[in-house]
């Protein structure tokens, strides 16, 4: 299934390359040690505005987040929305024995601010997105693991951070089918599961891997919700799938989306597509 073939790199080394590259006097190494009037950004890079000292600021002089609002995520993904989901997939699927809705309110736990910001609206439109995005990912919670993946590599041996180990591979896992080593890496660290030891952990435990999905969202995602369905398209797999990528990929995620939304009973809003 080509839709489980997700590249995120392509989007983080853009991103890497644009703030090593495009401003140097502003950036330093990875894992930053900035001086104290400066951010260290979610990549890992010094700086001061948006893309450092905003969404997944690590340290430094941080924008404090926007407050929750007081949307109750659980009673928006009730079992029989979820089940409307994974009741598509077929019996023989190994995603239908794995994920559940208790895992995805357990993992939840760890990012409370998702889908709490904005308007009741706006809540709603994020957790349709990200489940519009999940559904397509996995093919309605039937696939746990990248079609294929184990063939693949996803090994960035330029990202001395994150150290491939030669015996694991990094293919697509859990509802984001999360992928690479420097996403597993950090997202290991942040969860508190050895990402780059084990990353077959994200599909031995739905809680991890529902995690890993969560992480990636609030870190990748969440920061351009705001500007459609489009953008978080592009955040998961824009490279192969935007500016005519994968018309076919793209609207089926948007189906899915829209479907979503009119279950939830809000607008989708506007900038679908990317």
């Amino acid at each position: 299934m080509a839709a489980l073939i997700t590249k995120k790199n392509l989007l983080t080394l853009l991103l890497l390359g644009l703030l090593a590259g495009s401003l140097p006097s502003y950036t330093k190494a990875q894992n930053c040690g900035c001086a104290s009037d400066q951010c260290c950004s979610q990549w890992g890079y010094c700086g001061t505005g948006d893309d450092y000292c905003g969404t997944g600021c690590q340290q430094g002089p941080c924008y404090a987040s926007p407050p929750p609002n007081d949307v109750s995520v659980a009673d928006i993904v009730t079992q029989e929305f979820f089940n409307g989901i994974i009741d598509q997939a077929d019996a023989s699927c190994a995603g239908k024995n794995f994920y559940t809705r208790a895992a995805f309110l357990e993992a939840l736990t760890a990012f409370d601010n998702f889908g709490r910001i904005g308007s009741v609206d706006d809540s709603k439109r994020e957790i349709a997105a990200f489940f519009g995005n999940v559904a397509h990912e996995t093919g309605l919670f039937c696939y746990i693991e990248e079609i294929d993946g184990a063939s693949k590599d996803y090994c960035d041996e330029t990202n001395t951070q994150y150290p491939c180990n030669p015996n694991k591979g990094y293919y697509g896992r859990g509802p984001i089918q999360l992928s690479w080593n420097f996403n597993y890496g950090p997202a290991g660290n942040s969860i508190g599961f050895d990402g780059l030891n084990s990353p077959e952990t994200v599909a031995n435990d739905p809680v991890i891997a529902f995690k890993t999905g969560l992480w990636y969202w609030m870190r990748s995602v969440r920061p351009v919700v705001s500007q459609g369905f489009g953008a978080t398209i592009r955040a998961i797999n824009g490279a192969l799938e935007c500016d005519g990528g994968n018309p076919a990929t793209v609207q089926k995620r948007v189906e899915y989306y829209t479907e979503f939304c009119n279950q939830l009973g809000v607008a989708p809003g506007d900038n679908l597509t990317c």
